[in-house]
């Protein structure tokens, strides 16, 4: 099961640096074809909405950095707690800093790969 833990814990740092490379087909790869993403609180995206979504954040040029606080494995499924910060730079030079606890889970592809299924950056908001 440690074994499991570790690659999950590099699946967040390999997700990292695609945000940070601005790079969406790769981002895209994390996730399930019917993955709900919550990048606002309270409102979830699927599909067209949420890869539509993510592309506009990506071009916007965000910083990330992530760390797993914990994960859990049952069989195909994961959940993992991860804390998370943002640096998103603004068109008029500011900078615009978000973070969070992260709730995610993830399902281990027929290939081996573990993909977001659900990702909620705001988990842990009332």
């Amino acid at each position: 099961m440690s074994e499991l833990v570790a690659e999950l814990e590099n699946h967040t740092a390999r997700y990292v640096e695609a945000v940070n490379a601005g790079d969406f087909e790769t981002v895209e790869k994390f996730y399930t074809a019917d993955a709900v993403a919550v990048w606002e609180p309270g409102k979830p995206l699927s599909g067209d909405e949420r890869r539509k979504y993510q592309r506009e954040f990506l071009e916007a040029g965000p910083r990330m950095a992530a760390k797993p606080r914990q994960v859990f494995v049952t069989g195909e499924t994961a959940l993992m707690i991860v804390d998370w910060t943002i640096d998103i730079p603004g068109t008029d030079g500011t900078t615009e800093h978000l973070e969070g606890v992260g709730v995610d889970v993830l399902t281990l592809g027929e290939d081996g790969v573990w993909r977001y299924a659900i990702d909620d950056p705001y988990g842990q908001a009332s």
